[in-house]
């Protein structure tokens, strides 16, 4: 599942053909996802305006001047994939129509937007703009990472005397928004702190020291592109690579990149996710 790296990039990677551009169509191609579509989607989108575009969690929003927002969410193997423009250096001209073609941004100046969705896990929603942040997929979602709300105070009062595993507390999108299996095993590793550590009995200053490297972790993946594992491309049909310099996660078995640590990567699993950690020097 995408995580907020992946996510951001492909907002990123949408921003120059997107945002304040008209969609001259929109075609839908089914009459759902993981959900139905909203009533009358492809006539509410045509003709509309692209005002911005932003993340929130691992969604993408689209603000129209229709005062409604587009949501977007990428599920499993959902990609968002741009032709007839040029990105970077490359210019991608359209494809012949796939299989898994299920809804199509045909955009004012020449570029295509095929949202492809191998195994309709992802989803999207219309709704008006002023009531997005009450949306039930986004009411209950904690602070973004990189926002002020996410600071040391803050994550240390959440997380005081909870009995739950710190790797179960991080991955609580009430607590903190985007944050997905594989940035925080990441994270723990950097910290020091074992995924099966009860939360509320790490230290205040371990815990406020998580906040600099959820930060640090999550810039150097948006760097990279995110995280290809197997479905994940960027918007211009490339792979991320912050895989290839993972420190655990998907390594068991492997020498931990720690100096001077002779430990060998080990997994287990948490409310049925894999976590990956050195037991060398995560305590």
């Amino acid at each position: 599942m995408p995580e907020l790296p992946e996510v951001e990039t492909v907002r990123a990677g949408l921003s120059p053909v997107m945002e304040g551009q008209l969609i001259q169509r929109a075609e839908v191609n089914r009459p759902d996802l993981r959900w139905p579509f909203p009533d009358r989607m492809a006539d509410r989108l045509t003709g509309a305006t692209v005002r911005g575009l932003r993340r929130r969690s691992k969604y993408i929003l689209a603000d129209l001047d229709s005062d409604e927002t587009l949501l977007i969410h990428l599920g499993m193997s959902g990609r968002m994939l741009i032709s007839g423009h040029t990105v970077g250096k490359f210019h991608h001209p359209h494809p012949a129509p796939a299989k898994h073609d299920h809804v199509v941004f045909h955009m004012g100046q020449g570029a295509r937007i095929t949202f492809n969705d191998a195994r309709r896990f992802g989803a999207m929603d219309l709704m008006p703009t002023a009531e997005a942040d009450a949306h039930w997929l986004m009411r209950d979602l904690g602070p973004e990472p990189f926002s002020n709300q996410f600071n040391e105070t803050y994550l240390v009062g959440r997380l005081k005397r909870r009995n739950t595993p710190i790797k179960s507390a991080l991955l609580d999108q009430r607590i903190v928004a985007g944050l997905g299996n594989i940035y925080v095993c990441e994270v723990l590793h950097r910290a020091g702190i074992h995924p099966a550590r009860k939360a509320g009995r790490i230290s205040a200053s371990r815990i406020a020291g998580l906040v600099p490297l959820v930060r640090q972790v999550l810039q150097e993946a948006i760097a990279a592109g995110g995280s290809s594992l197997r479905d994940y491309r960027q918007a211009d049909g490339e792979l991320g690579y912050f895989q290839h310099g993972f420190a655990v996660y998907d390594r068991e078995g492997a020498p931990c990149t720690r100096d001077g640590c002779p430990g060998v990567i080990d997994r287990i699993v948490q409310s049925g996710r894999s976590s990956f950690f050195c037991p060398g020097c995560q305590r």
